[in-house]
């Protein structure tokens, strides 16, 4: 048995702390998740709150047929998109630096390397921002997440070959949204 579903089981039981070591197994990828997703802090904490609220509440309808970051992922997901739906608002500036820590760069080259890679990784993470959130989020599962197709589908509840597919049109909608940012920096880099 493996250690989510002793714990699993041991919640059912009646031993809530059972439980609280669920949510420290996950919490930190869930909202890790939920914040790439999201792009804001407050937000993806709230969410990663409820889902585990949820969880526990529905945990007796937790089937065993998927991992148990997987439901929970998808119980998260939900609560998002509910949230999305009620909110109707897009990102601020403010929600981005927030994500990312900082303004826009200006694209001027650096000595430091690290500096270097922390404006490359901002240019994605404000390109990520960019995505339309079925996009962003099937890149946040497969590229930070890690997850293969067939969890993504299940998270998602779709075909494997709709993930496959959206998969592809979110790579290359992030390409061309960073290609102009990423041709600058290369162009200031030469110089």
């Amino acid at each position: 048995m493996s250690d989510d579903a002793s714990l699993i089981a041991a919640t059912l039981a009646g031993d809530t702390a059972a439980f609280g070591r669920l949510v420290q197994t996950h919490q930190d990828r869930l909202y890790n998740s939920l914040l790439r997703v999201l792009g804001s802090a407050d937000d993806a904490a709230d969410i990663a709150q409820d889902a585990f609220v949820q969880a526990y509440v529905k945990l007796d309808s937790f089937r065993g047929g998927s991992a148990f970051y997987t439901w929970l992922y998808r119980i998260a997901f939900n609560l998002a998109m509910s949230q999305r739906r009620r909110q109707h608002n897009a990102a601020s500036l403010d929600q981005m630096k927030s994500l990312i820590g900082s303004e826009p760069m200006d694209g001027q080259p650096t000595a430091d390397a690290g500096v270097l890679a922390q404006e490359r990784a901002d240019l994605v993470h404000a390109a990520l921002a960019e995505l339309s959130m079925e996009h962003r989020q099937i890149l946040v599962l497969r590229e930070i997440d890690g997850c293969r197709y067939d969890e993504i589908a299940e998270i998602l509840d779709l075909p494997v070959g709709t993930v496959r597919s959206r998969l592809f049109r979110a790579r290359l909608e992030m390409r061309d949204l960073l290609a102009p940012r990423l041709h600058v920096e290369r162009i200031a880099d030469t110089r």
